[in-house]
């Protein structure tokens, strides 16, 4: 008897939860993003080369199941693996060195079933942004950013999606800067009368110059804003998603972000520190976000 009335209490707490942060509503109509460092897979990993890893990559997206999935230094065979293993998705992505298969991607996944895609392409983060493999200002090596613009099938009369996901440059301060006006100047050439979700690895803290670009009012007030802040309005000393194959390295900057536009409501966003195994499947954390519309 106990356990019938601990059961209906159950039920009827849930059915008391606020419709944004019911589990249940979430799976119906929210839209779950991740954006995941992959760590490119010709890397001579002192701890874990890819095909150690490789199955613990898939396996940390199939547990948060993302509907736009960003992923960052992925190689062809990268991204053939991930599609195998990940067959309710497409792929997009264009190797960075000659705009086909040359180089890593900023490859990014969709869910087939719920998006239909309307355009897509890719651009270089450079002063020449239609040349493939162009390099741009004091960056170390060429960098790119994919983008599709979908409709989502479970909202067939709202705003098309504008999906983009890049890779900023680890050397270069003037390039992530640079990079960051790029994003925006495209965003605001491509996305006219879309909803806006970017993904990446932006190797810049929050706070610094190419944050404040991304998502400051300079000139302009920015059409983005950073999901992880809106969740967690305090900052916290373990934040970082950088973590060199650590696990217990949780400290440091936050470099991986999800940018979208003021028309979603962001449920939660997490920095997800999964570890099959008590291993990391990449030097960094992938980051999610669940967001509603």
């Amino acid at each position: 008897m106990k356990h019938l009335v601990a059961a209906v209490l159950a039920l009827i707490t849930l059915a008391l939860v606020p419709p944004e942060i019911c589990p249940a509503d979430e799976t119906t109509s929210a839209l779950r993003v991740m954006s995941f460092n992959i760590r490119y897979g010709t890397a001579q990993e002192k701890k874990r080369n890819w095909d150690q890893r490789k199955q613990d990559v898939a396996h940390v997206i199939k547990e948060f199941s993302p509907d736009l999935l960003g992923t960052q230094e992925t190689l062809a065979f990268q991204r053939d693996f991930l599609s195998g293993l990940l067959p309710g998705y497409v792929p997009f992505g264009a190797g960075r060195d000659d705009g086909i298969e040359k180089g890593e991607m900023a490859a990014l996944f969709w869910k087939r079933d719920r998006f239909e895609k309307i355009d897509g392409g890719h651009f270089w983060l450079s002063p020449t942004p239609e040349k493939a493999g162009s390099r741009g200002w004091d960056a170390a090596i060429t960098r790119i950013a994919s983008w599709v613009k979908l409709r989502d099938r479970k909202h067939p009369d709202g705003k098309p999606i504008l999906f983009v996901n890049t890779h900023f440059d680890h050397k270069g301060n003037q390039a992530r800067i640079e990079s960051a006006k790029l994003i925006r100047a495209q965003i605001e050439e491509i996305g006219k009368g879309c909803s806006i979700i970017v993904t990446g690895d932006f190797n810049a803290s929050e706070g610094s110059a190419p944050y404040e670009e991304l998502f400051g009012s300079t000139g302009s007030p920015s059409p983005l804003l950073d999901a992880y802040r809106l969740a967690h309005p305090e900052r916290s000393p373990r934040e970082g998603t950088f973590n060199g194959f650590e696990l217990e390295k949780q400290t440091g900057e936050r470099i991986d972000w999800i940018a979208v536009s003021s028309d979603w409501k962001v449920i939660s966003s997490k920095i997800d520190r999964t570890a099959p195994g008590g291993e990391t499947p990449s030097d960094h954390f992938p980051v999610t976000a669940i967001l509603k519309r």
